[in-house]
């Protein structure tokens, strides 16, 4: 049997990637705790519950990251993660109980748009380290940066942000993590240059994108879409091209239509 570590860990606040790290994962525990109290979210969590949200927006992204990268993750070798992800859901609980809707809303928006290039750097970051292709780290970036809100989203059962038509979720976080890339392959700046001015390229489009209500083209419907109203259309109907809403049109029944369906 291997031994138990009894300690608290190593807590470390020092490093150029961990810095930016516990940043990314700080701001978007806040994030997971206004988000978990939102009208659209909320369902009847406990306070307990909130902080788990919390966690889940915080730790999500960058243990996803290092599971994938296949490396203990970072959020459970070092306590500062979880600590400061915890205090972090704490704030936000209170700030979504206490304010208006609309102040909410705008501090929301504002810290992930914050939140979400520091992710995408350090994901980006790491999967180049680790020998990743260009395009698996731009992957990585988009995987570090969304996928505490997936879990979130999940959670909470609501369509995943990733999948429907938002301010350029998505697109943000690759941008991001490509500026960072081409930054440090191709020009000899110092690591927090190459950082900041990724940052401010992903921050500042996300914040013009909400601004102006840029958003993702919608996917065009299927020809002839028809949901029907059972939800579920027996193979007969199916085989048959035929909805009820158009056997009712024909006068037909269902029965009538599909013997044996």
């Amino acid at each position: 049997m291997h031994p138990i570590d009894l300690t608290f860990g190593t807590w470390t606040f020092l490093g150029a990637a961990t810095l930016v790290d516990l940043i990314a994962a700080t701001t978007n525990a806040l994030n997971g705790g206004i988000l978990a109290r939102r009208p659209d979210h909320f369902r009847n969590f406990t306070f307990v519950g909130i902080i788990l949200m919390a966690l889940l927006g915080g730790i999500g992204g960058g243990v996803s990251r290092d599971v994938i990268l296949d490396v203990a993750p970072s959020a459970f070798m070092n306590p500062a993660y979880i600590t400061l992800c915890v205090l972090a859901g704490v704030v936000g609980y209170f700030i979504a109980y206490a304010k208006g809707q609309f102040f909410r809303e705008g501090l929301f928006q504002f810290m992930t748009s914050f939140s979400l290039p520091w992710y995408a750097i350090i994901g980006a970051q790491k999967a180049t380290e680790a020998g990743y292709p260009i395009l698996g780290a731009l992957a990585m970036a988009v995987i570090a940066s969304t996928a505490g809100r997936f879990l979130i989203d999940v959670v909470s059962g609501v369509p995943p942000k990733q999948f429907v038509r938002s301010e350029w979720f998505v697109a943000t976080a690759a941008g991001t993590g490509l500026v960072w890339i081409l930054l440090d392959e191709m020009t000899g700046l110092p690591y927090w240059a190459t950082v900041l001015i990724a940052f401010a390229v992903g921050f500042t489009f996300r914040i013009l994108a909400l601004y102006r209500g840029w958003e993702e083209p919608l996917s065009k419907e299927p020809a002839g879409l028809h949901i029907h109203a059972d939800r579920r259309p027996l193979l007969g109907r199916k085989l048959a091209h035929k909805s009820q809403e158009e056997l009712r049109i024909l006068g037909l029944s269902v029965d009538e239509s599909t013997p044996g369906s």
